[in-house]
């Protein structure tokens, strides 16, 4: 029976160790490539991160920005006038708008006008205002400039420019410009134009039935405003 039972043992001690063999061989066969614990089960594929939609950059507006004569920037000036306070005056010969504070002082801005032949002169009122405005040029300046557009979207490329006051139910306006250098010229169609800065600042201080009053450009009389000190 001793030896039955010795005998047990040794295979036993066999069994063992053959069995610590194989796990260690498994063990090295997992660590070089895992297996999946249940083969039969289906895991879904892993989906590839998708790179970033690169979004088209916003296009940069045009810095036209210039510097203007110390004249023609805007300044409280004395200016004597029996115009109520609020009161739009173009002084068209010295490319100025005034508009009236009171108490002998006006803001002055300075402007482009009319080109020679399209000057005009009179009184009339703001009968509306635009942000940023649409521009639609008039059938007798699309005659004179068949290559203009029909119509342009409001916005730093169009011509008005960042503000507009329409003038009665004349085709004129006082609008901003994307071209501020021509700021003291004549070289409008009859529209006066201020720096995007300045008609902004202007527009905020005027309203719907404003008077504005626009000077012949005959009139030659020396410039009324001068700088308040």
């Amino acid at each position: 029976m001793f030896n039955s039972i010795k005998l047990n043992a040794r295979l036993a001690a066999a069994a063992f160790g053959a069995l610590a063999i194989g796990a260690v061989a498994f063990s090295n066969s997992a660590a070089a490539a895992p297996l999946p614990m249940f083969p039969f089960i289906l895991t879904p594929p892993t989906e590839a991160v998708q790179p970033p939609v690169q979004t088209m950059p916003q296009a940069q507006e045009e810095d036209r920005s210039v510097e203007l004569p110390a004249r023609l920037r805007r300044q409280v000036v004395a200016y004597p006038t029996r115009e109520a306070p609020g009161t739009v005056i173009i002084d068209t010969p010295h490319t100025y708008l005034y508009l009236v504070l009171g108490n002998g002082q006006a803001m002055r801005y300075g402007i482009g006008v009319g080109r020679d032949g399209f000057t005009w002169s009179g009184t009339q009122t703001i009968t509306k205002k635009a942000e940023w405005p649409d521009w639609t040029p008039p059938p007798e300046m699309i005659a004179r400039q068949p290559y203009l557009p029909r119509h342009m979207a409001g916005g730093p490329g169009n011509p008005l420019g960042a503000r507009a006051m329409y003038l009665g139910g004349t085709v004129y306006r006082i609008h901003g410009t994307n071209a501020p250098e021509t700021i003291g010229t004549r070289v409008s169609s009859g529209c006066l134009r201020l720096t995007n800065e300045d008609v902004t600042d202007l527009y905020s201080r005027v309203n719907v039935g404003t008077k504005v009053i626009v000077l012949p450009i005959t009139d030659r009389r020396a410039d009324l405003g001068s700088a308040v000190r």
